[in-house]
């Protein structure tokens, strides 16, 4: 698949077959997510890979709404920003994680972006907390790295 090719072809994917991916593939997907620009060249983006499906689940609870379909990805990226390097680390995610998403399709994947920062956990509960703070904890990340997105990858089954 040339680059146009995958462009037209990328869009969100929310059903996955019931098969893995494949570590080189995973692999791969975070390798050219790591090329992507940032800026002044901080490469302030990193990425945690889930597979464990309790954890994968427990994920798809983060939000109310836009994130139950997570559940079922046989994996799922976390996109991170250290925004103790630079203040435009939400900027560098977006383009590292948009690489992602593209390397998912040039690999004949599926992947959806689900947002996290600034996203409450309940859309009629502002005392349930925020996406960021229960992925945080769920996951242990330290202190300095945010959290953008997740991104579910997984063959798209039926779309």
């Amino acid at each position: 698949m040339d680059f146009f090719e995958v462009i037209a072809e990328r869009h969100s994917v929310r059903k996955y077959a019931d098969r893995p991916v494949g570590k080189e593939l995973l692999d791969k997907m975070i390798a050219a997510a790591e090329t992507a620009p940032s800026s002044k060249n901080t490469k302030s983006s990193a990425f945690m890979i889930i597979e464990d499906k309790d954890t994968i689940k427990a994920i798809s609870e983060m939000r109310d709404r836009g994130s139950a379909f997570v559940k079922d990805a046989p994996a799922v990226i976390v996109v991170l920003g250290d925004e103790t390097r630079t203040d435009l680390w939400v900027d560098n995610c977006a383009i590292s994680a948009t690489f992602l998403q593209l390397a998912a399709t040039a690999l004949g994947l599926g992947s959806c972006w689900v947002h996290v920062n600034g996203r409450p956990r309940s859309s009629a509960d502002p005392a349930a907390g925020n996406a960021e703070d229960y992925v945080r904890n769920l996951l242990g990340i330290k202190d300095g790295m945010r959290i953008l997105c997740v991104v579910a990858v997984g063959y798209p089954d039926g779309e």
